[in-house]
């Protein structure tokens, strides 16, 4: 009996959302993707019970935040981090071959799908536990769990229980999203919180960390309200463009918008033509980021789960030798994690204008390390997630050739076409994995407004850019049904 056998009768069990019978009309679409996206604001604003008066430990994800959605001290704590965890079990186990599950086959694909909800719930329990009971991060209302006669042992209990709820509920809002709605949930939850973030930067007169937003600040600054030095002297000029002033946050974010946008129209058209009707043509598209940006959720996610480790090894070793990793305040500054964690701001990198202490050999080596890893793995996660997401060579010619199309000049047959394809999707797939990494590592060291990490700001351009671009093919089919009936949609 194979593993499949043995499981089977436990994944085809797992709860699920049911898919929609025939078409779901536009209208209902919007209205399931925004009330989700209700939801989701309404569970990020509510506060744990048996949470301790005045705050947290500090959010362990951090920058990792606006990769990984949720918010801090709130029933979405973990966010869809162990959604994203799973995936990347998912995503190696797929691309080793050691599944040995035929997405092609429904009996398989119910398998995958129960397979990956049991691997979320054992990631909730992996990461919820010992941000629970490891560490500070989530600290226990000691005179709540006297009140009720449970002590603080049944208070973190109750802690990680309200995590525990949110991180299913996240899954199932995913879910409801992905069959019911227009886009994903992960996409749209990404959407939300960097787009908070990013409104917050411009527009707020308090923001994060006591700064105003980028507009308030320039009022004041016109107004004479904020002062700020001389833009003749090198103080002022810091200040001006990395300080309050926030120059340079400002160009960051808006070469991020642009080049994203750019390059998703950038794009290899192979021309087809209709077997049967005579002057019925297309072309199919490979984008220049064919695999779209989201496989660099799961590294930033692999970076944000070493660093979940390091925190741990903190707490529960003492004794840990410096050259593992070295803490102040729960920050890491130096040992093996330290070189291993992303930059995330200027203030990591910049030692000439003195934001950080660090040796600038060590400080070049880390930032040598954090481009490797998002270059090198944002290519390799592109290529599982092509190839597992149906997007690859052979599954592209299956799907141009049951749509009755051909490439003119070659003969109508699948592999004729997975050759064609395999001269241009493996390569750009390659190209594009690692240039959404390069871009990710370079946004985050020159920073971004509101405080949005590099790569929290491409995902969501991209995500935004591809969902605008499903909306305009939604209502396109609402228009003229008949184009739906052809495309099976």
């Amino acid at each position: 009996m194979g593993w499949k056998e043995a499981a089977e009768p436990v994944l085809t069990r797992m709860p699920s959302v049911a898919r929609p019978e025939g078409h779901v009309p536009f209208k209902r679409k919007i209205g399931w993707t925004a009330g989700i996206l209700v939801l989701y604001f309404f569970l990020t604003n509510v506060v744990l019970f048996g949470l301790q008066t005045g705050g947290t430990g500090g959010d362990f994800y951090g920058q990792f935040r606006s990769i990984l959605a949720g918010s801090q001290g709130s029933i979405l704590q973990l966010g869809i981090g162990p959604i994203v965890t799973a995936s990347i079990v998912l995503q190696l186990l797929g691309g080793a071959d050691l599944l040995g599950l035929d997405t092609d086959d429904p009996r398989d694909q119910v398998l995958y799908q129960g397979l990956q909800k049991l691997l979320v719930v054992v990631m909730i329990c992996l990461t919820g536990l010992p941000m629970v009971f490891g560490g500070n991060f989530l600290p226990p209302s000691q005179a709540l769990g006297q009140s009720l006669g449970i002590g603080t042992g049944g208070v973190r209990a109750l802690l990680f229980a309200q995590i525990a709820v949110g991180g299913i509920l996240i899954l199932f809002m995913d879910e409801i999203v992905s069959k019911w709605g227009v886009g994903s949930g992960v996409g749209l939850f990404i959407i939300a919180g960097v787009s908070q973030q990013l409104v917050a930067g411009l527009f707020s007169w308090e923001s994060l960390g006591g700064q105003s937003g980028f507009f308030p600040t320039w009022i004041g600054i016109l107004t004479g309200a904020v002062d700020i030095g001389s833009p003749l002297t090198p103080g002022g000029l810091s200040d001006l463009f990395l300080g309050q002033g926030q120059i340079l946050a400002l160009i960051t974010t808006v070469l991020i918008f642009s080049i994203v946008v750019y390059a998703e129209s950038v794009r290899v058209e192979i021309p087809l033509s209709h077997a049967n009707v005579k002057g019925a043509r297309g072309r199919f598209p490979v984008k220049l980021i064919y695999a779209s940006v989201l496989p660099m959720i799961l590294v930033r996610a692999l970076q944000a789960n070493l660093q979940f480790l390091g925190q741990i090894l903190n707490n529960w070793w003492a004794a840990m030798p410096g050259w593992v990793g070295q803490y102040s305040q729960g920050q890491i500054t130096g040992g093996l994690f330290w070189y291993l964690a992303p930059i995330q701001s200027r203030q990591d990198w910049m030692w000439f204008l003195g934001f950080t202490s660090q040796d600038p050999a060590a400080i070049a080596f880390r930032v040598a390390i954090d481009l490797t890893f998002m270059i090198i793995g944002g290519a390799v996660f592109a290529i599982f997630w092509v190839e597992t997401t149906g997007m690859g060579p052979e599954a592209t010619a299956r799907q141009i050739q049951s749509s009755g199309m051909q490439i003119p000049g070659f003969r109508r047959n699948p592999q004729v076409i997975e050759k064609v394809m395999e001269r241009y999707i493996p390569q750009v797939t390659v190209i594009g994995g690692a240039l959404v990494g390069l871009l990710a590592v370079l946004a985050n060291m020159l920073g971004t407004i509101g405080g949005v990490s590099g790569t929290g700001l491409l995902l969501t351009v991209s995500i935004t850019y591809k969902l605008y671009e499903e909306i305009a093919e939604e209502q396109l089919m609402e228009m003229h049904p008949m184009m739906r009936e052809m495309f099976n949609n």
